[in-house]
């Protein structure tokens, strides 16, 4: 019997620490594409969303600039208009507050692959990022770079204020 514990001890011990090892990772893993394409409803909304996620691979990590537009750091509107620039030819303006103006004002029950998603954090301070599918956006965080979040986080949540469509998104 006291062989038994200490085999099962060991194990709970060897279990915990591959955990810790595994949880110390400072950079996060940007997730695959699903292989089901039904999972991200049409063909098109497919297509933006495997070209958001490859954008986004791209990109991820790339530290937060205010001001900044490029891989040596980026703010977040800057990112957003980068991105649907780039992968979509839509032009938007370059700050969150004129950004916030943009399009036009859907629910989140609407959300769509390519929409933008807007957060008060504090008076005066606003976040935009663009949302990719099943409640996660990606955006330039203060803290992190560009990665990816989601809307249902209780931070998000709490700050989150609205959405926008400014464009409806195919591939050129």
């Amino acid at each position: 019997m006291r062989k038994k514990i200490k085999i099962l001890l060991v194990g709970l011990a060897l279990v915990g620490s591959s955990l810790a090892i595994t949880g110390c990772s400072t950079k996060q893993r940007v997730p695959a594409l699903p292989a089901d394409s039904s999972t991200a409803g049409s063909q098109g909304q497919h297509q933006v969303i495997s070209k958001l996620y490859a954008h986004l691979e791209e990109w991820h990590g790339v530290p937060h600039r205010d001001g900044g537009m490029g891989k040596q750091g980026i703010d977040c509107s800057g990112f957003t208009a980068l991105t649907l620039r780039r992968l979509f030819d839509v032009r938007l303006p370059r700050t969150t507050s004129q950004q916030a103006n943009s399009g036009t004002t859907i629910s989140r029950l609407q959300l769509r692959p390519g929409d933008l998603v807007f957060f008060k954090i504090r008076m005066g301070v606003r976040h935009v990022g663009i949302y990719v599918e099943e409640q996660k956006f990606m955006h330039a965080s203060k803290s992190r770079g560009v990665m990816l979040s989601r809307l249902d986080n209780p931070y998000w949540l709490e700050h989150y204020w609205q959405a926008r469509r400014v464009a409806a998104l195919s591939i050129p």
